[in-house]
């Protein structure tokens, strides 16, 4: 085990520090933006471009580590990511930056969900629910740290250091896995009968589809001929895709695999974990930002408790998946997401770190038990020749749930506070008396203006304008957190038809 547990270690580094970079930029999208003079449109781009990439090159994993070897493409994924974090840094426009991220996000992909199929050849049989409830540590976690520790970073140097920070641990990785990691052995024939038409498919569809949940918000779904146009190109080149996988001999993605019913429903919990851990932790910075007016680094403490309790969670689901069934600690786990959810509903414009704490420790705590049990019954149910190319499946599951999850929540935000917004101005009439002492307060006070008793009336209505719309973000935010809870009452209800997987049997070493 001890021979196992220092390769196992230098790669779930890698792992995590491309994970973290996801939302790294989150709380620190505004200093990036004005660095490189981009505009508002955007500065979203930095982190839209990662995640585009590196959805789309996750499901190849499992195919290029078979040619390649998972060491050797270990190896190159983390080199590619530590060079293009480093271009990163050294962007001078926000094209290039966006450019040098979609580089990162594709580049460092790959060491995801190798970790995931490697933990079975180097933890086998009981010792795999330690080296889940890491791995599932660290896939909830990451994310949940990336904007404390880039608030951090942004405050105290400048929004550089958000990927120069990568530099040391991403060459020692490059260098420690050659020299650690021996698990399969590379098969360049690969290259020859590969389904290149159907990674063009997938590339194609996958891109397009991020694309459209991305900008969809923004230019108002299908009334935009561009969003009309890439929702028919990913949904065309995706049937296809599933239509060539499915009949090719060697796809590049095993799409069969979905016909085993834990492997199915493990991917469908996996892109709802997906959907929870991202958008919270977008949705959370996002209300700091727009309706508290917190920095970077306020942000990043307001949050930081979540991952605290994932820390926590951690050693208390080892203990317990030793002794019960992980189906019902799963269950456990969705059904407490669900339930701080639900307290993430009665939101006010005034929360702030105190009034985030107990939402957040319902949120953190479990979160270990949504994802630990998701990869030993999803992926533990499937033999071992078709863990690689199953794998990344399963990971890009989470993450097409995360960029799902986003953009239906930014479009719920966006919806309802216009809604919250007309509501609440309905009832800002002459006939509502407390509005009507505030706004002759408000004047008065701003009568001493310049323009006198005019112009203080136009402050005051300005005033009770922001007011107005403050709360109705607020609801906004309200209803978003009520649809990621109905997700996971949903996917907590969906569990019991999991079938416990038994003790696995161990991977032969060509199967990785």
């Amino acid at each position: 085990m001890t021979r196992s547990l220092l390769p196992f270690v230098v790669m779930t580094a890698g792992m995590f520090i491309a994970l973290l970079d996801i939302q790294i930029v989150a709380s620190s999208l505004q200093e990036i933006g004005g660095g490189l003079s981009a505009a508002q449109d955007e500065i979203s781009w930095v982190q839209t471009a990662y995640l585009i990439a590196e959805i789309v090159m996750i499901p190849l994993s499992g195919w290029l580590t078979r040619v390649f070897s998972t060491r050797w493409l270990f190896t190159f994924s983390a080199a590619g990511f530590t060079l293009s974090s480093m271009l990163c840094g050294l962007a001078w426009n926000i094209q290039s930056m966006i450019v040098f991220r979609a580089l990162q996000g594709l580049l460092g992909a790959s060491m995801i969900p190798t970790v995931f199929t490697s933990s079975f050849h180097f933890f086998p049989g009981p010792k795999r629910v330690y080296s889940a409830a890491v791995i599932g540590t660290i896939a909830s976690i990451a994310p949940t740290l990336g904007p404390v520790i880039g608030g951090w970073i942004t405050d105290t140097l400048n929004w550089h250091w958000l990927f120069y920070i990568n530099l040391v641990p991403g060459a020692i990785i490059t260098i420690l896995v050659p020299m650690l990691v021996r698990i399969d052995e590379a098969d360049l024939s690969l290259l020859r009968g590969a389904d290149y038409i159907g990674i063009v498919l997938m590339a194609v569809g996958l891109g397009t589809l991020e694309y459209t949940l991305e900008e969809g918000t923004r230019w108002n779904w299908f009334s935009d001929a561009t969003i009309t146009k890439t929702a028919w190109i990913s949904g065309v080149s995706l049937l296809l895709f599933a239509w060539r996988s499915l009949t090719f001999n060697n796809p590049v993605v095993d799409l069969r695999a979905l016909g085993n019913r834990n492997f199915a429903l493990g991917c469908v919990l996996s892109f709802v974990t997906g959907v929870g851990i991202f958008t919270t932790i977008y949705l959370t910075p996002l209300f700091l930002d727009y309706v508290r007016g917190y920095s970077a680094w306020q942000t990043g403490t307001a949050i930081f408790s979540t991952g605290v309790a994932s820390l926590i969670g951690t050693p208390v689901y080892i203990l317990l998946a030793r002794r019960f069934d992980t189906r019902w600690l799963m269950m456990g786990g969705l059904a407490c997401f669900a339930l701080s959810m639900w307290s993430f509903s009665f939101i006010t414009h005034d929360w702030g770190a105190a009034e985030l704490l107990v939402p957040q420790v319902l949120r953190g705590f479990p979160q270990v038990f949504a994802v630990a049990p998701s990869v030993t019954l999803g992926l533990g149910s499937l033999p071992p020749e078709r863990l690689k190319y199953a794998s990344g499946l399963f990971n890009m599951m989470r993450n097409l749930g995360g960029a799902v999850g986003i953009a239906v929540s930014a479009a719920i935000v966006n919806d309802q506070t216009n809604l919250h917004f007309q509501r609440i101005a309905a009832h800002l009439t002459p006939a509502n008396l407390p509005m009507d002492r505030l706004v002759q307060g408000m004047t008065d006070r701003y009568a001493a203006l310049p323009g006198g008793k005019v112009v203080g009336h136009q402050a005051a209505l300005e005033q009770l304008w922001h007011l107005a719309y403050r709360e109705a973000s607020t609801l906004a935010f309200a209803d978003a957190f009520r649809a990621i809870m109905l997700a996971f009452m949903v996917a907590t209800l969906l569990v019991p038809f999991l079938r416990q997987v038994g003790a696995p049997k161990t991977a032969a070493a060509d199967a990785h």
